[in-house]
């Protein structure tokens, strides 16, 4: 058990320094707004770069291990959003919210890193195919059912247009078409840029966790919606059950893949949450707070994922 918490602790405690550095600084807000670019836009790329050059471009082609976890994450989606609707009564933008709460991990922010650590190199490949795939599908789900769910009239165009350049233009997928191509000619880059890369790709994860730790902090838990505990009981555990179910019928697949697929599935919802709440201004303050109580719930959960991983506990198919 030691050895899992020494794999677990850094990543949590990177969360909780910053968690507690928000709450005895109380710093403004906005001061977050640079941090956050620099992790989107200049750190986070590079990761998905270096993971995707590194893997095989054979094993980045493994269309049925993108239909188990894309479509796995599409049914606790689905979930997610029939929940929403009951209690929302039948309005799809809040319900809509509630859905991306309860299929979005933090794949971004925590995966990598954490996936890396615990499965080791083999999961470059299934983290990348999660990570676009997933954004994928959320980025094309998110605008259309709350333009659906709104007062104006669905311009379908605009929103497929809007949809389309999300997905394009998002950094994360920018740098894994470009990874792609280099994949696929097997080019490499001039030694000086992959330095900076691999600046840029170490400091990629510390900076994430910490300013996540700190955004948490500035949330507050002021009344806990009685669906909230619903959607992270989805998210953290049925999630991940899910994903093993489905690869377990579509497979079968390396023990990497699987253990890295039920990892990312057992992460907490991401920040994208609150973001894509603020927005719409929509479901704002059930979104922070699921945030803070998902994250913290998580460190028992993920822990315990992780112990299964590690030690072996862990099928990696159901289905002989």
């Amino acid at each position: 058990m030691l050895d899992v918490i020494n794999l677990a602790l850094p990543f949590f405690g990177l969360i909780l320094i910053g968690f507690f550095c928000g709450r005895l600084m109380q710093l403004p807000e906005t001061g977050l707004a640079w941090m956050n670019f620099y992790i989107v836009y200049v750190a986070l790329p590079p990761l998905f770069f270096k993971l995707i050059v590194a893997t095989p471009f054979e094993e980045l082609r493994n269309w049925s291990f993108v239909l188990g976890t894309t479509l796995s994450t599409y049914v606790v989606f689905v979930i997610s959003l029939a929940i929403g609707l009951v209690v929302s009564r039948g309005d799809l933008r809040p319900a809509t919210l509630q859905a991306v709460l309860g299929a979005y991990s933090n794949i971004g922010y925590m995966g990598p890193g954490l996936t890396l650590a615990a499965v080791g190199a083999k999961a470059s490949a299934p983290i990348a195919l999660i990570f676009v795939f997933d954004n994928i599908l959320l980025f094309s789900l998110i605008p259309f059912l709350t333009a659906l769910g709104g007062t104006e009239k669905l311009d379908v165009g605009k929103t497929v247009r809007l949809v389309l350049w999300r997905i394009v233009s998002h950094p994360f997928n920018v740098a894994t078409f470009i990874a792609l191509f280099f994949a696929y000619f097997q080019l490499k880059p001039p030694v000086a840029v992959d330095k900076v890369l691999n600046f840029l790709y170490g400091s990629a994860a510390p900076v994430a966790l910490f300013t996540l730790g700190v955004t948490v902090a500035s949330r507050r838990i002021t009344k806990v919606a009685p669906e909230i505990p619903i959607h992270l009981g989805i998210k953290l555990i049925l999630h991940p059950l899910i994903i093993l179910v489905m690869l377990s019928l579509l497979g079968p697949f390396e023990k990497e893949w699987v253990y890295a697929a039920v990892l990312m599935a057992s992460l907490p919802p991401a920040l994208n949450v609150f973001v894509v709440a603020r927005q719409y201004q929509v479901y704002i303050e059930e979104a922070s707070t699921a945030i803070l109580i998902g994250t913290l719930v998580s460190i028992g959960t993920l822990t315990l994922v992780l112990y299964l991983l590690t030690k072996g506990l862990l099928p990696h198919t159901l289905f002989g």
